[in-house]
């Protein structure tokens, strides 16, 4: 008998390192510019994130907008011409492979707990591809029963639509599972909403740790294990 039924997770800070996303796309960058014959790398750099950034934040509300477009948009600017998508996602591909990490202990961490039987769902405000290719490089991606993302509900967190739509795929109740993400207001407030049981880790969401919207914090992922079995250790606070 455990304590909790099944475990959501965030990717991005959760699940994938984000310091290793950020040498990935300067990885990107720098095979565009090898293959485009740029000498000014940083300039290609700065104008490739200010044009990202543009796109992001020109997005309505909790409104998504696909990563893959804004990726292509951003390169295009940056470059001063259109690059075929082939020859910027084998490029993209190459430096993930090279340069994405997982957090410290997010993988045993998934398949212990895949092994303990539990619900193992994904909330995440990601492009399905790059969910499916972020968690196949993890080799995990096998262990979540479903993977909600706001490409495919059209949404960011913490719109209720992305925890709607997960809850209502899932096998579980939302107070008898946890839910552990990164960010305050998109994790934190967006789970409780939904009435999901949040675990802080890391960034914003741990910064508001005496919120009534986290119900725990951990510095370990690791501690999931034993939160699931109704253990609390000293480092998870409730």
């Amino acid at each position: 008998m455990t304590e909790y039924d099944g475990v959501f997770f965030d990717i991005g800070g959760v699940i994938l390192d984000l310091a290793s996303v950020r040498e990935g796309h300067i990885e990107l960058l720098a095979r565009i510019a090898d293959q485009e014959g740029i000498e000014d790398v940083e300039s290609l750099i700065a104008d490739w994130r200010s044009s990202l950034g543009e796109y992001f934040n020109g997005r309505d509300g909790t409104e998504y907008r696909r990563a893959k477009i804004g990726y292509q948009r951003a390169i295009d600017a940056a470059v001063g011409y259109e690059v075929p998508e082939e020859t910027w996602l084998t490029a993209f591909e190459a430096a993930s492979e090279e340069c994405l990490q997982p957090n410290p202990n997010a993988v045993e961490t998934i398949r212990s707990l895949d092994q303990m039987d539990v619900y193992l769902g994904i909330i995440s405000d990601i492009d399905t591809w790059e969910a499916d290719a972020i968690l196949t490089r993890f080799g995990v991606v096998d262990r979540f029963d479903h993977i909600t993302t706001s490409e495919e509900i059209g949404r960011t967190k913490p719109d209720p639509a992305m925890f709607d739509a997960a809850l209502e795929k899932a096998s579980v109740e939302p107070e008898c599972a946890l839910y552990i993400g990164d960010r305050y207001k998109h994790d934190m407030q967006g789970g409780t909403r939904a009435g999901l049981v949040t675990v802080a880790y890391g960034n914003s969401a741990v910064e508001h740790a005496d919120s009534e919207s986290v119900d725990y914090t951990v510095d370990d992922l690791s501690v999931l294990c034993d939160l699931i079995e109704g253990q609390q250790p000293n480092h998870a606070r409730r």
